[in-house]
C-alpha cells in the first residue's frame, strides 16, 4: 500500500507499458500499410505529447486510488516522454529531408 499522493507500484508499472505499447502499436500499424518513416515517427512524437498531457492532466482517473486522494504527476516520466518526442520529431525530419539517412 503506498501512502497518499504517491501511485502504487502496479499503477506505475501501467504508466511505463502505455508509451510502449503505444509506440508498438503505431509502429505495426505503419508496416501493416507502408507508410513512410518520417510520418511514422511523427505519429508516435505527437502520441508522447498526448500521453504526457494525460500523465499530466488526469493522472487521479489512471490510477486506482481510494478516497479520492490527489495523485501527483509522474514529472521524470512526462520529461523523458517529451524528450523522446522531441528526438522523434527530429528523425522525422531528418527522415524526410533524406530518407537514406534514417533506417526506421
Amino acid at each position: 500500500m503506498s501512502h497518499p499522493g504517491s501511485v502504487d507500484i502496479i499503477d506505475f508499472l501501467a504508466f511505463t507499458i502505455y508509451p510502449f505499447l503505444a509506440l508498438g502499436i503505431i509502429e505495426l500499424i505503419s508496416r501493416a500499410i507502408k507508410i513512410s518513416s518520417w510520418k511514422k515517427l511523427s505519429v508516435q512524437g505527437v502520441s508522447m505529447i498526448i500521453l504526457s498531457v494525460i500523465y499530466v492532466v488526469s493522472p487521479s482517473m489512471i490510477v486506482t486510488q481510494e478516497n479520492n486522494v490527489h495523485v501527483e504527476p509522474l514529472w521524470m516520466s512526462i520529461l523523458v516522454m517529451l524528450a523522446l518526442a522531441v528526438t522523434l520529431f527530429y528523425q522525422a525530419r531528418r527522415s524526410k529531408i533524406d530518407p537514406t539517412k534514417a533506417e526506421y
